[in-house]
């Protein structure tokens, strides 16, 4: 699929960058290709701003930081996964 400004949610801005968090049933390695968060994306999503991509489809949940933004195409990092298990 392809990026859809209506699963991005600003949570909180403050001291210069932003915490996102975007809700799609698009893997975490289609989410961190350059050229996924275009169009809308580039007018929110600035250098350093992070993003809580959730993939609602598998599901998985990984944290991620937008790397460049050059007015055409948003690129964001590959992600850090974050467990959605529990050991107990």
């Amino acid at each position: 699929m392809a990026f859809a400004i209506a699963g991005l949610t600003s949570l909180c801005t403050g001291n210069g960058f932003t915490l996102w968090v975007y809700t799609t049933t698009d893997a975490i390695a289609d989410m961190n290709t350059a050229s996924y968060f275009t169009g809308d994306a580039v007018n929110y999503l600035n250098v350093r701003d992070v993003i809580i991509c959730m993939d609602t489809a598998t599901p998985t949940t990984s944290l991620c930081l937008v790397l460049s933004n050059d007015g055409t195409d948003v690129d964001i990092s590959d992600g850090t996964t974050i467990a959605e298990t529990d050991g107990d």
